[in-house]
């Protein structure tokens, strides 16, 4: 039988055990779909109750732009280097480590503390500290961000962090027509967007492609949500 997304929700709905947290990675290629992803899963093992999952995109631990130029590296932003991999792997530990509350059936904001993770702010391009709050109510944590199955330097403390990392796979030519999109919908012209998108994007893309092996899961275009974009 073809892997749903019922399925998906079973999987993640199953990771947190013996009273811990679990920490869930969604890895995959610029444009392949990881927030939709996450996003959905969030919004329905959620429901109505008490919410008992949380999201931290990796997005956060992007270098500022003046950092960026300090190092030389701002026309390459979004490659592995331009973030803060340390830091990420650090918060994945602390929120591993966090007390957390009763869970699912409404454990409330008892028994820890709130953690809270950077936001990105896609207007602004840039990292905002403090944007996204874990209550210690959320027994699963879904993070999701390129380079999560990488196997060198910081990033490798990173997946020892994920219970589990599950990969998004898309078509080229979708991934591709939705990455321009995306940039144009945040201010780049048609030509600047085609251009970003078929090079440093299309740089990252091959490096996130080859750690595809290493993932628990891989996810097909057919298991994901409607991703409009």
């Amino acid at each position: 039988m073809p892997l749903t997304f019922d399925d998906l929700l079973a999987r993640a709905r199953a990771l947190p055990r013996g009273g811990r947290r679990a920490i869930l990675g969604i890895a995959g290629s610029p444009g392949a779909g990881k927030s939709t992803l996450a996003e959905s899963l969030v919004r329905e093992l959620n429901g109505a109750g008490t919410p008992w999952v949380a999201h931290v995109p990796m997005d956060g631990f992007h270098l500022a732009d003046a950092e960026l130029d300090r190092l030389g590296r701002r026309d390459r932003k979004g490659a592995p280097d331009t973030f803060d991999a340390a830091g990420y792997a650090a918060l994945l530990g602390r929120l591993r480590e966090a007390a957390v509350g009763d869970g699912e059936a409404g454990g409330g904001e008892t028994g820890g503390d709130i953690v809270y993770a950077p936001g990105f702010e896609r207007v602004l391009e840039q990292p905002v500290a403090g944007a996204v709050p874990v209550p210690p109510s959320a027994r699963l944590v879904v993070t999701e961000g390129n380079y999560l199955l990488v196997g060198s330097g910081a990033w490798v403390r990173v997946r020892a962090r994920l219970d589990e990392v599950w990969f998004c796979e898309l078509a080229q030519a979708e991934r591709v027509r939705r990455l321009v999109a995306r940039h144009e919908r945040f201010g780049k012209s048609h030509d600047d967007a085609v251009a970003w998108v078929l090079g440093s994007d299309e740089r990252n893309a091959e490096l996130v492609a080859a750690t595809r092996d290493r993932a628990d899961l891989v996810v097909p275009e057919g298991a994901m949500p409607v991703n409009r974009s």
